[in-house]
């Protein structure tokens, strides 16, 4: 068997409280499902070489199905999640291949990651140790305390963090015990490897690789889509 170069895990668990209950991996996006397309994104990068997905326990059996309908062949198996994004990455994780050399963290929320720039960012990822697509941010951002704003962060050294996020595979198991070690639950990837000091690359990205998150996004969705198209 030829030696794993990268591993994919997807995460797609989550409660989707701000989708009012709908299940935002499994919502259609031109009639596809958003966790399908975010499996075809990696199915379709010849560097991945399997892709794990993380979700909850009652989807399993319909991710497992729609894997085998969409025919992506690099679709290893579908995991149950743990109570945090920590937790449930690291149990994807565990079914990686031990010859992988990078694992790839993704939001199964995010369908619409361009290939050439994840291309990009496993380069960079080779080159720091870890890697993570952003964009530059485009509001002006406030720190608020009480309701009262407290701060204003200079703009020009803000980016918004996308996935996927993409580690040396030693990098993120030393991460993953510090955070055990130490009792930390991070809501990022990166900060695992930040914790264990190494600097994180950001990779050049563009704004249309959005999280389904709220109803609208579905609307945005579509219009991507169709401008891809």
């Amino acid at each position: 068997m030829s030696e794993i170069t990268v591993s994919a895990i997807i995460a797609c668990g989550g409660s989707s409280t701000r989708m009012n209950g709908t299940n935002k991996q499994l919502c259609e996006i031109g009639g596809v499902p958003v966790c399908v397309r975010s499996m075809l994104v990696f199915e379709n990068i010849d560097e991945v070489s399997e892709i794990i997905v993380s979700a909850r326990e009652e989807d399993i059996p319909q991710i497992e199905a729609l894997a085998e309908k969409y025919g992506i062949k690099k679709f290893k198996c579908a995991i149950k999640g743990g109570e945090t994004r920590q937790q449930s990455v690291f149990a994807a994780f565990m079914q990686t291949d031990k010859s992988t050399r990078y694992i790839a963290v993704h939001d199964g929320a995010r369908p619409f990651a361009d290939p050439e720039n994840i291309k990009k960012c496993i380069r960079d990822a080779s080159v720091f140790g870890g890697a993570a697509l952003g964009v530059p941010v485009k509001d002006t951002i406030k720190t608020v305390s009480g309701g009262l704003i407290t701060d204003t962060p200079d703009r020009s050294s803000l980016y918004a963090i996308q996935t996927p996020q993409i580690f040396r595979r030693d990098v993120y198991v030393k991460g993953v015990n510090f955070a055990l070690d130490h009792e930390l639950d991070f809501t990022d990837d990166c900060q695992l490897a930040e914790a264990v000091g190494v600097k994180v690359c950001v990779t050049p990205s563009d704004y249309g690789n959005i999280k389904i998150t709220t109803p609208e996004d579905i609307f945005i969705g579509e219009a991507i889509l169709k401008s891809k198209e």
